[in-house]
């Protein structure tokens, strides 16, 4: 039996393939969209993380006497002339606080510089406020501040940590912790603080899960772009009763990279308005315990961190000897003694000397980093690695000094299990 098809038939089914021609290239160029906005939204995010407006310049340190924290409340026939009377009231406050001997209010003010305002209200005919004096060292240091050289700390990273709603942060957003220790004068204290901005690829590298690693080969790489011997950690953590009602807080001192307690505290605000009051009172209570730490000799830099690059690969070898002795185990049973036999004494062969070599490798996280500089160190024939450039994320460098140059690097690096590729003058290295 014959089966026959009409041409409308066969024209429809020539439509219906088209169709589904039409569909399967509609489809990969859904697919082929749904990629790049993917591609860019992952852009988008990556740089949303280091872009915005979230770093708050610290305060430029100056050699000038400060006093903080006045509060003055003065009524007068307009509101400028009891802001005027209000200044100089602050000032000869200030004077008082320093122990200067009594001098009319118009010597005091000639020795003054600036003063700071914390938080004012003007009205009709009153003034309220809460002021900073800062006095010219040159004019007033010969009455009050003392004299001498002031002995200061090794240059210390610091990382105020806030705690507030459960959520911990450094510089992810502009916070009040954040503010109050940028705007601290931390010129007259002996402690040398050094304050990140925490703009950009700050935020990113200083974060609340830093300041819980205890690499310490993670934190010298940290503290090297800072310039820094050691860290100093103030975490803040803040309760509020309700919004816009009483906030308690609980300030703890802490440093280096085991994140040492030193000493805490509590304070209260009875509003949202009274918070940088009590945050930049923390943060002069805060240098107390880090002055008092550093006069009695716990504030030191933790010698793991400053130890020389000679004393790092004398440990990495003694390690390495331990977990890789030389030899292997001789079965049971007696072995007569070998028959010593006389042998021509040979000079020991000169050493190689030492090549220096660029070599690069991926650094997602600290676990890589680590990694890297043990395989690196743990090559016979290295006698230094370090980082000289650190990207979480991305591409770090190590400078490396090994014997044989980097043709011997490699191959050692090859038997590790590593895969090596060379160009451009330096080795990539990967898993």
């Amino acid at each position: 039996m014959a089966i026959t098809f009409s041409q409308n038939f066969r024209q429809l089914a020539g439509h219906d393939k088209g169709r589904r021609w039409t569909a399967a290239r509609a489809a990969v160029l859904l697919g082929g969209c749904a990629a790049l906005g993917f591609a860019g939204f992952s852009a988008w995010r990556i740089g949303a993380q280091v872009e915005g407006d979230r770093g708050i310049p610290p305060l430029a340190n100056s050699e000038d006497i400060q006093v903080n924290g006045i509060h003055v409340d003065v009524s007068g026939k307009t509101g400028a002339e009891a802001r005027i009377e209000g200044w100089k009231q602050a000032e000869k406050e200030a004077w008082k606080k320093l122990g200067g001997p009594d001098m009319p209010v118009e010597a005091i003010d000639a020795m003054v510089s600036s003063v700071v305002i914390g938080q004012e209200q003007v009205g009709p005919r009153r003034y309220i406020a809460t002021l900073g004096v800062i006095f010219d060292k040159g004019k007033a240091g010969q009455f009050v501040g003392g004299s001498g050289a002031v002995v200061r700390s090794a240059p210390l990273l610091l990382v105020p940590v806030l705690n507030s709603g459960g959520v911990q942060q450094v510089f992810e957003v502009r916070g009040p912790w954040q503010k109050a220790w940028a705007e601290f004068q931390a010129s007259q204290s002996p402690v040398d603080y050094v304050r990140p901005v925490g703009a950009g690829g700050e935020s990113l590298l200083l974060t609340a899960g830093q300041t819980t690693r205890r690499s310490r080969l993670w934190w010298r790489g940290v503290l090297d772009q800072f310039n820094a011997s050691d860290v100093l950690i103030p975490v803040a953590r803040l309760e509020r009763q309700w919004p816009g009602g009483p906030i308690h807080g609980t300030f703890t001192a802490r440093y280096g990279p085991d994140s040492s307690y030193l000493d805490s505290f509590e304070l209260d605000a009875a509003n949202e308005q009274e918070l940088p009051a009590m945050l930049a009172k923390a943060v002069e209570r805060i240098d107390d315990i880090y002055r008092g730490a550093l006069s009695s000799g716990q504030l030191h830099p933790d010698p793991t961190l400053t130890m020389s690059q000679v004393a790092l690969d004398r440990a990495f070898g003694e390690l390495r000897s331990k977990l890789m002795p030389q030899g292997g185990a001789v079965p049971g049973g007696s072995i007569a003694p070998a028959t010593p036999v006389a042998v021509p004494s040979e000079p020991a062969p000169a050493a190689a000397a030492a090549e220096s070599v660029t070599v690069q490798f991926a650094s997602p996280d600290a676990g890589a980093v680590d990694a890297a500089l043990a395989a690196v160190r743990g090559v016979p024939g290295v006698r230094g690695a370090a980082t000289v450039s650190l990207a979480i994320g991305g591409i770090s460098v190590l400078r490396v000094s090994a014997e044989g140059g980097a043709d011997r690097l490699a191959a050692a690096l090859r038997a590790q299990g590593w895969k090596v590729s060379a160009g451009g003058g330096a080795l990539r290295i990967s898993r």
